[in-house]
């Protein structure tokens, strides 16, 4: 987890819908807590992970812009490679199981369908994760030490 400009985390938001990527924008932007940088393909978020996200929320189709465009489980398998520890969230309009276990099969931290409570998960989502990686670095910590 990293400090950067007084905010607790870097979150990458990528979503090739721009109405719900501005909304989520503006959720997270409401908490002063994160630092945000939107993306509405996935080409453009991978050519950043170089600014180091702490998380990265991401839709599973991005086919709206450019039907071309890599989908979302392109880009999740490309961002693990890139770096296996970034928590990649992914959202969907889709509701279907197969489509959630595809996401978990290649390693996404969690899925979620889009909603009116989409924002709310994602945060619940976001404190577990910092929760769980917080007792990593301490047990680290710890066996370092014996």
């Amino acid at each position: 987890m990293s400090v950067k400009n007084g905010k607790i985390l870097t979150i990458f938001l990528v979503d090739d819908d721009p109405m719900f990527l501005k909304s989520l924008e503006i959720d997270f932007l409401n908490q002063n807590l994160y630092n945000i940088e939107t993306f509405l393909n996935g080409e453009d978020c991978l050519s950043n992970l170089h600014h180091h996200p702490d998380f990265i929320i991401l839709d599973y189709l991005l086919d709206g812009i450019h039907a071309n465009s890599m989908n979302g489980i392109e880009v999740l398998d490309k961002i693990l490679a890139y770096n296996p520890t970034i928590p990649v969230i992914i959202l969907s309009a889709q509701d279907k199981i197969e489509v959630a276990v595809n996401c978990m099969h290649h390693k996404a931290a969690d899925y979620i369908v889009k909603s009116e409570t989409s924002f709310l998960r994602i945060n619940q989502i976001i404190l577990s994760i910092c929760k769980q990686q917080k007792m990593e670095k301490i047990i680290k910590w710890y066996m370092d030490r014996l």
